[in-house]
């Protein structure tokens, strides 16, 4: 089933609603964990409207970031050589976000 850009916005901002609510957070707790406004929370959840800083920082705050990682996974490769080379670029960046994600939990 096909769905058009602002059912899929309004979806996201009803899910950050119920993972909210599941930690028992207000809106005025989660727009000052994740750094935003509260006028720009209550858009998220209202509409699903946010800049992807908003969202990332929403994830943050709402403790599923790893969950933006598979967001756009690769294309399936077409043949062994693709598959290679996908695996190649995946050992090369792999370390970088490691990296990036312990240097966070030590911050």
């Amino acid at each position: 089933m096909l769905h058009t850009p602002s059912e899929i916005a309004a979806d996201l901002g009803q899910k950050v609603q119920r993972r909210r609510l599941a930690m028992n957070l207000t809106q005025v707790d989660a727009a000052a964990r994740a750094g935003v406004s509260y006028r720009t929370w209550r858009r998220l959840e209202a509409e699903g409207k946010a800049s992807i800083d908003d969202l990332v920082r929403a994830a943050v705050a709402l403790r599923c970031e790893q969950d933006l990682f598979v967001l756009f996974p690769e294309p399936l490769a077409s043949s062994m050589d693709a598959l290679l080379e996908q695996k190649r670029m995946t050992e090369r960046t792999a370390p970088k976000r490691r990296r990036r994600a312990a240097s966070r939990i030590q911050s």
